[in-house]
């Protein structure tokens, strides 16, 4: 499969998991606080979704030939340096990284409040991200 295909298809990914993601109803804080199963279903969809976006800066950092990477930072950034992704979506990325960092090597210590604001005032910046890259794949 060449790298637009693939591309393409991770797209296709992050629809499928904010649909996902959309699925899970709950009203307040306290309400997401309640239900372990909410709470670790909203976890792990945001994980999967940081790590697509991930997958596709490796894929946008190759279909460039921009050389061997040698972590995702170096990745992001040299897609930055590059002028594939501009200072916004590189900070963007960086801080999904982090957080995604936190859901999974933190995870005794996951904030209930900051997962929640990431499902009610930030899951739009998938949706931008995912737009951003269909520009670049075009």
């Amino acid at each position: 499969m060449d790298i637009k295909k693939r591309l393409l298809s991770k797209i296709d990914e992050i629809n499928k998991y904010i649909e996902e993601l959309s699925s899970i109803e709950f009203i307040s804080l306290e309400e997401y606080k309640e239900s372990i199963e909410k709470k670790r279903a909203c976890e792990r969809l945001l994980q999967i979704l940081i790590e697509i976006i991930i997958d596709i800066s490796y894929l946008l950092h190759k279909h460039k030939n921009l050389g061997v990477p040698k972590d995702d930072d170096s990745v992001i950034e040299e897609l930055y340096k590059k002028k594939v992704i501009n200072k916004e979506t590189r900070e963007l990325i960086l801080e999904l990284k982090g957080f995604r960092n936190i859901l999974v090597h933190k995870y005794g210590a996951v904030d209930d409040e900051l997962v929640y604001e990431n499902l009610t005032d930030n899951i739009g910046d998938f949706e931008r991200l995912k737009d951003y890259f269909l520009k670049i794949i075009k």
